[in-house]
């Protein structure tokens, strides 16, 4: 007999003690192999996750008849039958009905929120143990459409497994699902539609970046091709004004208003054309972000107001933006560049986004330990960082440790597909710094994840690594 059904064989359902199953299953979670954390108790009946080896389910127990809508298969106990069901997308929203706090919600308001992208679907719980006790909100279903195309998942499957984590953990504080870095109205109403309760707004294709490379001369005369209306309204309330905001004064020459206008101008008027029809009157609360992180240099404090400033004054409500800082913020590795210069900039932006009333949104947040404590500070604790892939060369670690044999085919297969990786993502990493696997004991090879060019190489090649086939 397997060992949940142990399990299930000690519980008399009319003398339920859900803090004694509980500890059992802790107790002896290798025995039993039942989430001690997942058992609860409603609509008559007892749930619980379990698994068998590999495999994760939900067992529900019940004296009567089970509840509605869970597909699964009755098996036999010793007292009794369960009904053991797979965690599958509509089994989720079943459970969703019985157990609210599976259904994700929105954060505006609350001071530290942290985007966890899982790309496996299988690190939520581990993220749930790490910030069940900190003063953090997780955003635990983060994902791009990007990343979606990359591992072959969907929005209502990256949900689904942040909803089973949430119960198998019995995290009851709430969560959040970011439809992260979306182009167009088709991908923020698919979002939306799944559930997702944050839109991240990836505005990139409509920032003019041609525009910031340009002379003077140039933008002058591209400045004045734009509608006579639109410049007078716009240097009304930007040009020669200085704005002082505690401390940090914010001056618009012409040479620069003009800049900022072309670059930023075609990428407002979309934010907020999406954000009227599609985001201000859902039935329900969405935290929206902007994200103009995606130009060729550092967002200017003064860029940075004008595009807050214009979506407020349009009637948009921002949970957080997100500017492109100083320096490189590459995946997988610390932060590039000057510390002393992010933290100055960094400053202004903090004063700009309290100013407007949101937070400031930091993305490729992943293992940049050396500006943790500066957004921090700066911030006094109030910020959106968006991490992804940790988890994903976490598990890469843990495959080199247990694995030596397949790891070393995915660090081949990485290294001769990285020119196609590179496609999606910036790094800096040289192949050639990467150590010779055939020189090194299968002992050594975990330690290739704490070495940076090894660690971006496997970082950014998950998806081709996911979707490869043996022939």
């Amino acid at each position: 007999m397997s060992g949940w059904k142990s399990f299930c064989d000690k519980i008399k359902l009319d003398q339920i003690n859900l803090e004694q199953l509980r500890e059992l299953a802790r107790s002896k979670f290798q025995e039993y192999q039942v989430y001690p954390d997942s058992i609860q108790s409603a609509a008559g009946s007892l749930f619980l996750i379990a698994r068998d080896n590999r495999e994760k389910f939900l067992i529900i127990l019940s004296q009567e008849a089970f509840p509605a809508k869970f597909e699964g298969v009755e098996v036999p106990l010793a007292n009794g039958k369960a009904k053991k069901c797979g965690l599958t997308i509509q089994n989720c929203d079943a459970l969703r009905e019985i157990f609210p706090y599976t259904i994700p919600k929105n954060h505006r308001g609350l001071p530290i929120t942290i985007g966890l992208g899982d790309r496996l679907g299988l690190a939520s719980s581990g993220h749930i143990r790490l910030i069940k006790d900190l003063p953090v909100f997780p955003i635990l279903a983060q994902q791009s459409i990007r990343e979606l195309n990359l591992t072959g998942r969907t929005y209502p499957e990256v949900l689904a497994a942040a909803s089973w984590a949430v119960f198998q953990e019995g995290y009851t504080k709430g969560f959040g699902a970011d439809g992260d870095h979306l182009k167009t109205a088709e991908e923020v109403k698919m979002a939306l539609d799944c559930g997702y309760t944050m839109i991240t707004l990836d505005c990139s294709e409509h920032i003019d970046n041609q525009a910031a490379a340009l002379s003077e001369t140039e933008i002058n005369e591209r400045y004045q091709q734009l509608p006579p209306a639109v410049r007078s309204n716009l240097e009304a309330k930007y040009l020669g004004k200085t704005i002082d905001l505690k401390g940090v004064s914010l001056t618009f020459n012409q040479a620069d208003f003009q800049k900022i206008v072309l670059v930023y101008r075609k990428a407002i008027d979309y934010t907020i054309d999406l954000y009227n029809n599609l985001i201000k009157n859902y039935s329900r609360k969405i935290d929206f972000e902007m994200s103009i992180d995606e130009t060729l240099t550092s967002t200017s404090p003064e860029s940075h107001y004008f595009v807050a400033a214009e979506l407020i004054d349009a009637g948009l409500e921002i949970t957080s933006l997100a500017p492109r800082f100083c320096g490189e913020f590459q995946k997988g590795i610390d932060y590039i560049g000057d510390q002393r210069q992010f933290t100055e900039e960094f400053k202004a932006h903090v004063k700009i986004a309290e100013h407007f009333g949101y937070k400031i949104s930091v993305h490729s947040g992943s293992d940049k330990f050396a500006v943790f404590p500066i957004i921090g500070k700066e911030t006094g604790a109030k910020y959106h960082l968006k991490t992804a892939g940790t988890n994903w060369l976490e598990a890469v670690r843990v495959i080199a440790l247990k694995n030596p044999a397949l790891y070393r085919k995915m660090h081949q297969f990485a290294l001769e597909h990285l020119a196609e990786a590179k496609k999606y993502y910036h790094i800096s990493a040289d192949p050639a710094r990467v150590p010779d696997i055939n020189k090194m004991s299968d002992a050594e090879l975990p330690g290739l994840m704490d070495q940076d060019d090894s660690r971006q190489v496997l970082h950014i090649t998950y998806g081709l690594i996911l979707q490869a086939k043996n022939p």
